[in-house]
């Protein structure tokens, strides 16, 4: 199965803001699954996770920084064992 999350066209601002909501949802994800978790491994992974994220949103707003026209933005969820 496939979910459809976004497709169209965007404003820079708006596809930023689009973007910027799905990374924060994860790493609040993320955090719950530290806040609810005692093995260390699996906490080291997630914070390396969220730093990940937060670096490429990061650099995703460096980028988009001079961009003027509207941004095509996909994003879809493969459901396996459905």
């Amino acid at each position: 199965m496939q979910m459809n999350l976004i497709q169209g066209q965007f404003e820079k601002n708006d596809a930023l803001h689009l973007i910027t909501q799905f990374v924060h949802a994860k790493i609040r994800y993320h955090e719950d699954k530290i806040a609810q978790s005692a093995n260390e491994e699996d906490i080291k992974m997630r914070e390396n996770r969220i730093k990940e994220l937060q670096r490429d949103l990061y650099e995703l707003r460096q980028s988009l920084q001079h961009q003027d026209r509207a941004l095509s933005l996909q994003a879809k969820i493969d459901i396996d064992g459905i």
